[in-house]
C-alpha cells in the first residue's frame, strides 16, 4: 500500500529582499520569477501526483484569494486553506497545520515546504522525499539538507553525523544545526564535506510533531490548539482565532522544536535548489550571457559584466553601460540599484522607506482582488484614473462611495452594470456614470476578461471609501475586507 504524503505549503512570507518586485501586498511566492508559473504554483505542482494528497496552504488573509486563483489555474484543489491572523513564524504555522491534518487524518505524514523555493528537478526531489518515508513512519522528525556548492552566509547549515561522498538521499541522524555563518566559517563548512544547507523542508507524522511540540514547546501547542479549536469557517477558508493566535510567540520551528529533539534525522538532496532569497540569487539562477550579464524585459546591457538588469514595463527601457556586479531592477513606481554583494541589505532599504511612510515600500502599483486587479494610471488633485480588469464570471461587491463619483469606459469585453435600480449591459466603447452615493456593481458576464478605464472624481479617493452591501467574497467593510 502506497503511503500518502500530505503537502503543507507555507505561504505567508513578505519577501522584502526582492523589493521592488516583491512587496508586502504581493510577495515573491506569487510572482513569476522563474518560468511561466509563480514560485507558489511551481511548489504546488512539484508536490502533486502519485503518492501525494491535496495540498494544505497556510497564508495571510490578504492572500487567500490569490492562493485559490493560482491553484485553480493549475487545476489543483486544496485540501484546506488556513488563514493566519498575523505572522508568527514557522512554529505556529506548522503546529496549526499538524492540528488540522491530525483532525481529519490522525498520524498522517505531512511534508512541510516553503512556497517560494526553486527546485528544477521535481522528479529528483520527489524521489528524495520518498526515500525519507520509512524514517518518518518510524517516528523520526526528518529535515532535508541541500548539497552546498558555495560558502553561503545567507543560510543556516546542517551538520551530518557521517560523511556522504555522493550525497545520496539516505536518512541519517543530524548532529547539529549551524547558525548563518560568517564568510570564513562558511568556507570551512563547505570544505568539510559534512554540512548541508538548511532548506526548511520537513517530513513527519502528525503524531510525531505534535508530541514534539508537547515536549519542547507546550505553550506554542496550547495557544495554537486554542486558535484552531476556535477557528471560524469563511467561504472555503479556515480562519484561526485571532485572540488565541495573538498569544503565540514569534519563533521558528528550528528554535521551538528541532534543535531540542533527539529523534531528528536529515536526508541530503543533491539536486539544484535556491530559495531566491535576494537579487544575487535571482542572477545566479538565471541564464546569463558570456559576460555573466542577465537581462529581463525591456533591458539593454552595453559592456556589462556579472550584472542583472530587470525591467518590468514595456513602456520603460532600462539601459546599463559599463556596469560590473550590479543589480538594477526598474518598475514604474520604484527603481533599485545595488551592488550584488550587498543584495541582502535590500531589506534594510525597505525598512528605511517604511520609516518615511513611502507607499512603494509595501504596495505595488497593481492591486490584486478576488475578482481581478486594478492599477492607478494617473493620480491628481481630486481625480484618479485606473485600469480595471475583471475575471470572467466575476463581480465586484454591491457598493457605494461617500466622497467620489466614477465614470467607467469599457475598452474590452462587456460589463453588466447596476446603478441603483437600473441594470444594463455596457459594451466596448460605451460608458456609464456612477454618481456619488449611488449603489452600484460591476459584473463580467462573459467568457473573456473585462477591461475598463475608471475615472474617479471627488474630494477623497481612498480605497477605504467603500460601503459594501453584498459581496460574493465575504470581505466585510474596508479597502479589502
Amino acid at each position: 500500500m502506497t503511503t500518502t504524503l500530505h503537502p503543507v505549503l507555507l505561504c505567508g512570507g513578505a519577501g522584502t529582499r526582492l523589493w521592488p518586485l516583491s512587496r508586502k501586498s504581493y510577495p515573491k511566492q506569487f510572482v513569476k520569477l522563474s518560468g511561466e508559473e509563480s514560485l507558489y504554483q511551481a511548489s504546488a505542482r512539484r508536490l502533486t501526483g502519485e503518492g501525494f494528497g491535496s495540498p494544505m496552504v497556510i497564508t495571510a488573509s490578504d492572500f487567500r484569494f490569490i492562493v485559490i486563483e493560482q491553484l485553480a489555474a493549475l487545476e489543483i484543489a486544496p485540501a484546506e486553506i488556513l488563514i493566519e491572523p498575523a505572522p508568527k513564524n514557522t512554529a505556529a504555522a506548522i503546529c496549526a497545520a499538524a492540528l488540522a491534518l491530525h483532525a481529519r487524518a490522525p498520524g498522517a505524514l505531512m511534508l512541510v515546504a516553503p512556497s517560494d523555493h526553486v527546485i528544477p528537478d521535481a522528479a529528483g526531489f520527489r524521489a528524495t522525499v520518498r526515500a525519507a518515508i520509512p524514517a518518518a513512519e518510524a517516528g523520526q522528525l526528518v529535515t532535508f539538507g541541500i548539497r552546498p556548492n558555495r560558502a553561503e552566509t545567507g543560510y543556516g547549515w546542517l551538520e551530518l553525523s557521517a560523511p556522504t561522498p555522493d550525497f545520496a538521499p539516505e536518512p541519517q541522524p543530524l548532529r547539529s544545526f549551524v547558525e548563518k555563518p560568517d564568510a570564513q566559517t562558511a568556507k570551512a563548512l563547505l570544505s568539510s564535506g559534512m554540512h548541508l544547507w538548511n532548506a526548511g523542508i520537513f517530513l513527519f507524522s502528525t503524531h510525531t510533531i505534535l508530541e514534539a511540540f508537547a515536549a519542547f514547546a507546550p505553550e506554542v501547542l496550547a495557544a495554537t490548539r486554542a486558535a484552531f479549536e476556535a477557528a471560524q469557517s469563511d467561504l472555503s477558508f479556515t480562519r484561526l482565532d485571532p485572540e488565541a493566535w495573538d498569544d503565540l510567540q514569534d519563533i521558528s520551528i528550528d528554535y521551538a522544536v528541532m534543535e531540542r529533539a533527539s529523534n531528528l534525522c536529515v536526508v541530503p538532496y543533491a539536486g539544484g535548489w535556491s530559495d531566491l532569497g535576494d537579487w544575487q540569487a535571482v542572477w545566479r539562477e538565471a541564464e546569463a550571457d558570456a559576460s555573466g550579464t542577465v537581462t529581463s524585459g525591456a533591458a539593454t546591457a552595453l559592456d556589462c559584466k556579472d550584472t542583472l538588469l530587470q525591467a518590468t514595463s514595456a513602456a520603460q527601457e532600462l539601459v546599463g553601460i559599463g556596469l560590473s556586479d550590479i543589480v538594477a531592477v526598474a518598475m514604474p513606481d520604484a527603481v533599485l540599484v545595488a551592488h550584488k554583494d550587498r543584495a541582502q541589505e535590500v531589506k534594510q532599504a525597505v525598512a528605511a522607506l517604511k520609516a518615511k511612510a513611502v507607499p512603494q515600500a509595501e504596495t505595488l502599483p497593481r492591486d490584486y482582488r478576488p475578482w481581478g486587479w486594478y492599477e492607478s494610471l494617473v493620480v491628481g488633485p481630486r481625480f484618479q484614473v485606473k485600469r480595471i480588469v475583471v475575471h470572467p464570471g466575476a463581480a465586484l461587491s454591491l457598493q457605494s462611495h461617500r466622497h467620489r463619483a466614477e465614470h467607467w469606459i469599457v475598452v474590452e469585453g462587456a460589463a453588466k452594470v447596476t446603478v441603483d435600480n437600473e441594470v444594463k449591459l455596457v459594451s466596448e466603447n460605451q460608458s456609464v456614470y456612477i454618481p456619488r452615493g449611488a449603489v452600484h456593481r460591476m459584473e463580467n458576464p462573459g467568457n473573456e476578461p473585462l477591461t475598463l478605464i475608471e475615472v474617479q472624481t471627488g474630494a477623497y479617493l481612498g480605497e477605504d471609501d467603500i460601503i459594501r452591501y453584498e459581496d460574493a467574497y465575504a470581505r466585510g467593510q474596508g479597502a479589502k475586507g
